[in-house]
């Protein structure tokens, strides 16, 4: 029996990642819909958004993430997963524009850790923060999320964040089918490597949907093994700039592109939005902002 189709997610900004950086990266609702246009064109079925003020500075205003939710469906019928992550923004805050605008999904960090980017080259830490998300807070989002409709992807940076589903499945919050996202490469949660991603993958409970995210160079490692591995893979520039070494992306739909490629190079085929939707159990018709 030959694997389903990939699911290709693209996360299209970020909240830390600027224009010096890369200068492909959207800022303004227009811009980040017309990168969405870009990585659905490409083979993207979801696309995950943060939200920004228009100089590039993270915001969490539920009109600007209104006004994403327009530019991004007046372009496609892509599934739309709205963050929620960030560091020192109350709860409250995070989720309002989950339970205003009800997207088809919205990401859920599962558990707290050290966070940081560290500088060989400098010798120096960056955004060296505690990346806090206790219990209280997860099952906040969850409760939110189950009222709005709204899938949560649980974020997990470790093994233990996995295990963290355990309680929150009998207590009945979280439930099945259970969307993961297995991230790797962050300092502070697991390292990316495949021998990881297997020992992630078999820790899963049933009925569950994956995706690996690998965070710089490294991503391109992991989207072929969870290729061969039966799984899904999110690309985009939130978390790596680069085609390869040496050479930065020019939008989020070049990095679509090479995904969608390793698929077919590795013998996968690459869903199409409706197909994501039937894969995932998602609802088979697009939320629009007035849904």
């Amino acid at each position: 029996m030959s694997d389903p189709k990939v699911v290709v997610s693209c996360a299209l900004t970020g909240a830390l990642t600027t224009r010096s950086q890369c200068p492909a990266i959207p800022y303004t609702p227009a811009e980040i819909g017309e990168e969405s246009r870009r990585a659905a064109e490409a083979g993207a079925a979801i696309v995950h958004i943060h939200a920004r003020n228009d100089d590039g500075t993270p915001t969490w205003s539920p009109d600007t993430f209104r006004r994403i939710f327009e530019e991004v469906r007046s372009r496609s019928e892509v599934i739309i997963n709205f963050s929620t992550g960030s560091v020192g923004i109350p709860a409250a805050e995070r989720v309002a524009h989950i339970s205003e605008l009800k997207p088809e999904m919205a990401a859920l960090n599962m558990g707290s850790m050290n966070y940081a980017i560290y500088s060989e080259k400098r010798k120096e830490f960056y955004h060296d923060h505690v990346f806090a998300n206790p219990f209280h807070d997860i099952r906040f989002f969850l409760e939110a999320m189950n009222e709005a409709g709204v899938r949560p992807e649980m974020e997990c940076f470790d093994s233990g964040h996995i295990g963290n589903t355990r309680p929150l499945i009998d207590l009945g919050v979280l439930k099945p089918p259970y969307q993961f996202s297995l991230v790797m490469g962050v300092l502070g949660g697991i390292p990316a490597g495949t021998r990881n991603l297997v020992h992630q993958v078999g820790s899963l409970p049933a009925e569950s949907h994956w995706q690996v995210i690998g965070i710089g160079l490294e991503q391109w490692r992991l989207v072929a093994a969870a290729i061969t591995m039966g799984g899904n893979v999110r690309v985009g520039l939130e978390d790596n700039f680069y085609l390869e070494a040496g050479r930065m992306a020019g939008s989020n739909g070049d990095l679509v592109e090479k995904a969608a490629r390793l698929c077919r190079d590795l013998g996968r085929e690459v869903a199409s939005i409706g197909e994501a939707r039937e894969l995932l159990g998602l609802p088979n018709q697009a939320r629009t902002v007035n849904a």
